[in-house]
């Protein structure tokens, strides 16, 4: 039922210049409670955010004219769009373009083909973790070297300088944080960060992770790859 009220009068702007693409996910948001607005490339998909401000955006990267790479960069350094959450939809071998997108601010991503139950299971995913229960968790700021990671702010400062996370990097670091020097399995970190949502593959969490450390710059060394195994975030301050 929570689902069902999350949805009712939630605005998403699908962009995608492939035709049965759109109406496919008209048909199947709209059926779930959202409005539906589309475009069918970027220049399009601007004009509609900034008319519209959409509470949520599929974003195509493969646009003719403005791409999807330059959208989500134009939206996410405009003051009154950058919180608006975006969904990319790639096609399979753009790992390159998802990090980037991830980097600009993008909120998640899913590959081309898709299933529509998967896409709306991850779109729902999104508004959840927006929700302020979401965030009803430990309030304590946590501290490794120089990273603070403040789960009640949603903020990540290292060395007293923030750092732009998404909702599924921040929360793959925290776990990692709670489990200081522990090894955590890709299935674990799945488990923790995106609920149980059996849809999300294991290279998911790879293609974050490879964001994650980008974005901590110089401290990406900390969290290590376990061949074989998973992740662990190595404090050798300690």
């Amino acid at each position: 039922m929570g689902d069902c009220n999350m949805s009712i009068g939630k605005k998403i702007l699908v962009i995608d210049d492939e035709e049965d693409i759109r109406e496919l996910l008209n048909y199947n948001l709209t059926k779930e409670g959202y409005k539906v607005l589309l475009a069918s490339d970027g220049n399009e998909g601007l004009r509609i955010i900034r008319e519209q401000k959409p509470d949520l955006i599929v974003l195509d990267l493969m646009l003719p004219g403005l791409d999807g790479l330059d959208v989500c960069r134009i939206v996410k350094n405009d003051r009154d769009l950058k919180n608006i959450p975006i969904v990319m939809l790639t096609a399979k071998g753009e790992e390159e373009d998802i990090i980037n997108g991830l980097d600009l601010g993008a909120d998640d991503y899913i590959t081309k083909p898709f299933s529509v139950s998967v896409l709306i299971a991850r779109i729902k995913t999104v508004f959840r973790r927006m929700e302020p229960d979401a965030r009803s968790i430990s309030s304590s700021p946590i501290y490794i070297g120089p990273i603070v990671i403040d789960p009640q702010k949603y903020m990540v400062t290292v060395n007293d300088n923030e750092i732009k996370l998404t909702t599924t990097e921040f929360n793959i670091l925290k776990t990692l944080a709670e489990n200081e020097n522990k090894v955590l399995t890709r299935k674990q970190l799945l488990r923790e960060t995106q609920g149980n949502v059996d849809f999300v593959t294991e290279r998911t969490i790879d293609v974050h992770l490879t964001s994650l450390r980008k974005k901590l710059g110089s401290l990406g060394w900390m969290i290590q790859t376990v061949r074989g195994v998973g992740y662990r975030l190595k404090n050798e301050t300690k």
